[in-house]
């Protein structure tokens, strides 16, 4: 059982404003892997307080998986990335790359998302889109894969750990 930290960045929800969804779609999503949430928040878009939950669940808490909602899009306030660019050590290209191809089949605007993924420490880090449907259809894609990406970049298989190609 891996522990996983789910952050919701919007203004609106962080404010009381709007009541958070993509939250909600997540924790259904991953309900069919072996993890358990353990840390849930909802911050404004805002790089500094992204990058220092993301350092504080990775490193204080030990979390194995982040998935982060909103704030990957096009707009001045979307500082998603560039929060999670800050933090991580190593960037994984394949999941965001993956997740767009895929949605941007059934909306265009997915090619505009700019969603990435990486390691920290031994923590596997994904943002996600803003919307429930987004984050459903983003999450259909890379479930299959994301107990293997847990179980290498927490150590605990290293069947492939050179990385393969």
């Amino acid at each position: 059982m891996f522990s996983v930290g789910v952050l919701v960045i919007s203004d609106k929800s962080s404010r009381g404003e709007r009541r958070d969804e993509s939250g909600p779609a997540i924790r259904e999503c991953i309900s069919v892997l072996p993890v358990q949430v353990a840390e849930y928040d909802i911050v404004p878009d805002e790089k500094e307080i992204i990058s220092d939950k993301l350092k504080e669940w990775v490193d204080e808490k030990g979390l194995a998986l982040v998935l982060t909602s909103g704030g990957t899009g096009l707009s001045p306030r979307d500082v998603t990335p560039e929060a999670t660019l800050a933090v991580i050590d190593r960037v994984v290209p394949g999941l965001v790359e993956a997740m767009r191809m895929e949605t941007m089949k059934r909306k265009t605007e997915a090619i505009l998302s700019r969603a990435v993924a990486g390691i920290r420490g031994r923590c596997v880090i994904i943002n996600l889109p803003g919307s429930p449907r987004g984050v459903r259809e983003c999450l259909d894609v890379i479930l299959p894969v994301l107990p293997h990406a847990i179980d290498i970049a927490s150590g605990k298989s290293c069947e492939d750990s050179h990385g393969g190609s």
